[in-house]
């Protein structure tokens, strides 16, 4: 179940950086967008409290998952950046995790790690002083 937050984002804008020329001196082009998610009606508690885990270093003091777009030129396009990049870390957030299912290493891995143990210990055997001294 996707969920699309595009109703409730608040948007604001400013001027931005980058491509333009001197357009962009003149323009608004990079958007802003605030969600606030407790006072969310598409989500539930338990959904607010999963979001405020996963997404806790973007969302602000006050409550709201904030996202910035200045890459576009035009402000629709930056808007529709800012409405993609929410929906999509909010549907990331909601989405349940696969539990992890322990599995035991199979013969031949521990054959192999056996073997590779041995041939290190062979090679720092070689290295030793008193082995070359005792050896020649």
């Amino acid at each position: 179940m996707k969920i699309n937050i595009q109703d409730e984002i608040i948007f604001s804008t400013a001027r931005s950086g980058g491509k333009g020329g001197q357009h962009v001196n003149k323009v608004e082009t990079m958007v802003e967008g605030r969600w606030p998610i407790m006072q969310s009606n598409l989500v539930s508690e338990e959904q607010k409290q999963q979001i405020n885990r996963h997404l806790h270093n973007k969302i602000t003091k006050d409550g709201f998952l904030l996202v910035k777009s200045q890459v576009a030129r035009t402000q629709l396009d930056n808007k529709a950046l800012v409405i993609a990049k929410m929906n999509e870390w909010v549907n990331a957030a909601l989405k349940p995790k696969k539990a992890r299912i322990a599995t035991q290493p199979t013969a031949a891995s521990k054959l192999k790690k056996q073997m590779h143990k041995q041939n290190r210990s062979a090679i720092k055997q070689l290295r030793n002083k008193s082995w070359k001294t005792y050896n020649d």
